[in-house]
């Protein structure tokens, strides 16, 4: 890389922190602190019953406390709301009641929502939700929400900005619509949150956030006042739940055997390679051993219903990311260092249940232990699974070790061991190999707007005999006027986590950035326009004086409309030092410096309205030539009981490469989704890449007749070669779950 071109990266680096921290400063921020004294909310109890039906009539609810004070944080901070929302409380000797009225002039004409999945996303639909802190923790919460037609989304919040999706606990909740909003009332059993008892009596006090999100008009607010630039599940700033008389805890255990029965065949031609036809049963169960400890089990366990991964075709010099999608792995995987970063993860779970490094097809799980125990003052986690011996992998057994102590109002320091053993496997001629991590972490918020967290960690290979180290500091600031923050990351050649992932070994990445915040107050029919710049520098870390790659990601306009339509108008001058063989997609490029310049194009509708689409366009040179790529998805939900989502990517390479090649990809998905309500539903997916010319079909019935009991109807027909229908696999899943509590 030429001297001048650095000078550059280094000049836009000095020159813009400066002035984003110069202009936010000025402007102010409009955050505010937490409250000294916590707002209360008293609750009643009920000794007549409620029925859970969505309908507000029972004479309890009429004389229960009022909490209707909101507080606006979208689309401007504070001043009057337009949707006005009203929640109550009530308890028995079982749950915690909720109730809201979430007013709207328009009625049942005014509601907007997607689709009726269970944990479905922030955003597209309007939403009623509580948060809960039984445990008084301030940086943990339980989240609870609801749509006007009932579905239901939970999880667990961190520090109030790290989610925990799939978190899934027994609760209950209906609603009813009306020609003046609708009506919310939710049911929550005590066996399904963890508190205390105080040491006199058992009335306790528990932290409580509530958040309204009306998406006609993207407005958010919340109870008690939340500043905009955090979530509503900033546990400091919560309220205080009084008055509940709950039960002492007890024995709470949930057991949920399953029965499967799993049918697989692959064709070549008109012969039939293989087939596998075998029933299967297993159990998951937790325990919680008390307020503070669960103890979670699972024997001969089965993920037929988790989600297929999308294809992906990778132009870039970077490994991929593929998010987890097992229950079992997705809860509480937040307590786990480097839980919520794609970077450097010293414990990652997808690989656990993978034949071999690098072989996606998955191995039986015989067993899996997980133990959690979480306090205020300090957290202890610790999970164990055993994989079975298949006939192209040794069995292997995976263990992890997580403790983690808060200090001050919202800091923490932890530290992780994994450890990863596979059998010895004579017909493979595989040895024992041994792979340890060891990894020290934290979080430190001096003031509630700023956030700085660090990770360091080693792997010892036993393979190989290598010792290798990686490393990951951010500092942030966020508020309402301005982001800006740093990220370096450090991973030296030999640091292999055989348990986790990395984005890119012998690298130090460096990544500032920012953007300015603008609300215009005169102009309604902008909403929020964020301009800015991160900058991207890569070089080695066994030669730090070696560069590899460089980028400035500038954006000058990153806009919200009034309806949360989104423009984005930005370009990426790049430089890139290619030392080693890389053939993207088959392309083989020539080992020399180059510099380009890309730019996108990216438009995308309201995606709360019947029809919605979102199309892109990024284009300009790549390597030695060019490159366009044209992304669009356009979604059909007439109702909320049908969804149809289609969605295009189409790449143009051209004169690229040693032999100046040309390649045209193009990537097709279609998505269906059908509901009854909220419990019963089908879910239809194909996907085709032209690329490799493999087309993939999932079906997936889903019923849920009793709370988190369901049967799973599951197809799915993969098709190695689109143009020889012959040549495929299918598989066929029927699973049928049924959970108890005790």
């Amino acid at each position: 890389m030429k001297t001048n071109n650095i000078m550059r990266v280094s000049y836009w680096i000095i020159m813009f922190f400066p002035l984003c921290l110069a202009y936010g400063q000025e402007n102010g921020t409009q955050n505010f602190a937490p409250p000294e004294i916590p707002q209360e909310v008293k609750v009643s109890k009920t000794d007549n019953g409620i029925q859970l039906d969505g309908f507000l009539n029972e004479r309890d609810w009429q004389t229960a406390e009022i909490v209707d004070n909101f507080f606006r944080t979208e689309p401007r901070q504070g001043g009057k709301i337009r949707y006005k929302t009203e929640v109550k409380f009530l308890y028995d000797n079982k749950n915690l009641y909720v109730a809201a009225f979430c007013s709207d002039s328009l009625g049942i004409q005014g509601i907007r929502i997607q689709d009726l999945r269970r944990d479905f996303d922030w955003g597209e639909n309007d939403i009623f939700g509580i948060a809960l802190d039984p445990q008084n923790l301030k940086q943990y919460a339980q989240g609870f929400q609801t749509t006007p037609f009932g579905n239901q989304r939970d999880f667990q919040n961190f520090n109030g900005n790290s989610f925990d999706t799939g978190w899934n606990t027994l609760w209950r909740v209906r609603t009813q619509r009306t020609d003046k909003g609708y009506s919310v009332e939710m049911a929550i059993p005590f066996k399904s949150l963890r508190y205390d008892l105080p040491k006199n009596g058992n009335t306790i006090e528990w932290g409580m956030t509530l958040v309204r999100y009306a998406r006609r008009d993207i407005e958010v607010s919340t109870f008690p006042a939340i500043p905009q630039s955090f979530t509503p599940y900033r546990m400091t700033y919560a309220a205080k739940l009084t008055g509940i008389e709950v039960p002492p805890p007890s024995a709470n255990i949930r057991v949920e055997p399953y029965a499967l029965y799993q049918y697989d065949e692959n064709k070549e031609g008109e012969s039939l390679t293989t087939k596998f036809s075998d029933p299967k049963v297993g159990v998951d169960a937790k325990w919680a051993i008390n307020p503070k400890t669960v103890l979670d089990l699972t024997i001969n366990t089965d993920f037929a219903q988790a989600d297929v991964d999308r294809a992906v075709n990778n132009l870039e010099r970077f490994n991929i990311f593929f998010p987890e999608r097992r229950q079992f792995f997705l809860e509480n995987s937040g307590i786990w260092a480097g839980g919520f970063q794609q970077s450097i993860r010293p414990f990652f779970s997808r690989r656990i249940g993978l034949q071999g490094e690098f072989n996606a097809t998955p191995a039986p799980i015989d067993f899996g232990a997980r133990f959690t125990q979480r306090t205020e003052k300090n957290a202890l986690a610790g999970l164990l699974v055993r994989q079975r011996e298949t006939e192209n992998s040794a069995g292997a057994n995976f263990g992890v070790l997580r403790y983690l102590k808060n200090y001050g109002r919202e800091n923490n320091i932890g530290i992780m061991v994994t450890h990863r053993a596979d059998d010895s496997y004579s017909e493979l001629n595989l040895e024992n190999n041994n792979n340890t991590t060891i990894t020290l972490d934290g979080q430190i918020r001096p003031t509630s707007q700023w956030d700085i967290q660090y990770l360091l960690s080693s792997s010892i290979d036993e393979s190989t005999g290598k010792t290798g180290y990686a490393g990951r500091i951010f500092i942030g600031n966020d508020n309402n006027k301005y982001y800006y923050g740093w990220v370096t990351e450090y991973t030296d050649a030999n640091y292999n986590p055989r348990m986790g992932f990395v984005r890119q070994n012998n690298v130090i990445r460096h990544n500032p950035g920012g953007y300015y915040i603008w609300r215009p107050k005169n102009i309604d029919w902008i909403r929020r326009w964020d301009p800015g710049m991160f900058v991207n520098y890569n070089h080695d870390a066994t030669n730090p004086s070696q560069f590899q790659q460089a980028s400035l990601y500038v954006f000058p306009i990153y806009t919200w409309f009034k309806d949360n339509s989104f423009v984005e108008v930005s370009f990426t001058p790049t430089w890139q030092n290619i030392n080693f063989e890389f053939a993207p997609l088959g392309l083989e490029i020539e080992q020399d410096n180059y510099f380009y310049t890309r730019y996108l194009v990216r438009y995308n509708t309201d995606q709360s309205k019947k029809w919605s689409g979102d199309i892109g366009y990024n284009f300009g040179d790549f390597y030695n030539g060019t490159r366009g790529t044209i992304s669009a998805t356009s979604r059909f939900a007439p109702v909320p009981h049908a969804a149809l989502t289609l969605d295009y990517e189409h790449n143009t390479i051209k004169n690229v490469g040693i032999n100046n090649a040309n390649l045209t990809t193009n990537l097709y998905s279609a998505n269906l989704r059908l509901a009854l309500n909220p419990r019963l539903q089908l879910s239809t997916f194909y996907q085709y890449n032209s690329f490799n010319e493999q087309g993939r079909w999932n079906a997936r019935f889903s019923w849920e007749y009793m709370p988190l009991s369901f049967v799973y109807l599951v197809f799915n027909d993969t098709q190695t070669d689109i143009f020889d229908p012959s040549r495929n696999a299918k598989q066929f899943i029927s699973k049928i779950t049924l959970l108890k509590q005790f």
